[in-house]
C-alpha cells in the first residue's frame, strides 16, 4: 500500500473521519436553534449554507471521496484492502476524537471492540499484502 494511492487513502480516511465529527458539531448547533426542519425545507437549506462547521463538513466529504477515487485507481491498492481500513480507521478515529472531544461517552467495552475493529483491519493488510507478493 506505498506511494501516493497509499498516501491518498490515509488523507481520505482523516477527511472522511473528520467529516463526520464537524456534521455532528454543525448538527447538534443547529439542534440548539430548533432543528434543521423547524423552518420547511428553505430554512434547513439556509441553516447548512450558513454554517461554516457544516459547510467545512462537506467539503471534507467531497475532498474524502476525491481521494477515496484516486487511491482506489491504484492496481496495486485492493479493495479488500482499502475498505476495511477506511472503515475500521474511521471508526477507531471517531470513537477516539468523540470520547476526548465531544465528551461522549466510551467503555471498556467499547474500547475493546474499537481495538478489535483495529486488529482486523490489520490482519486484513497483512493477509493482503502477503497475497499480493
Amino acid at each position: 500500500m506505498a506511494g501516493i494511492h497509499g498516501l491518498a487513502l490515509v488523507i481520505a480516511l482523516v477527511l472522511n473521519a473528520a467529516a463526520n465529527l464537524l456534521m455532528k458539531v454543525g448538527m447538534t448547533r443547529v439542534a440548539a436553534g430548533g432543528g434543521l426542519l423547524a423552518d420547511g425545507i428553505g430554512g434547513a437549506i439556509v441553516k447548512i449554507v450558513t454554517s461554516p462547521v457544516l459547510l467545512i463538513g462537506l467539503t471534507c466529504f467531497g475532498l474524502n471521496a476525491a481521494c477515496y477515487m484516486f487511491a482506489l485507481q491504484s492496481r496495486a491498492l485492493k479493495i479488500s484492502l482499502a475498505y476495511p481500513i477506511m472503515v475500521g480507521g474511521g471508526f477507531a478515529i471517531i470513537a477516539v476524537v468523540g470520547y476526548v472531544w465531544l465528551g461522549e461517552r466510551l467503555t471498556t467495552l467499547q474500547s475493546l471492540g474499537v481495538g478489535l475493529v483495529l486488529a482486523g483491519a490489520f490482519l486484513i493488510a497483512v493477509q493482503t499484502e502477503t497475497a499480493v507478493k
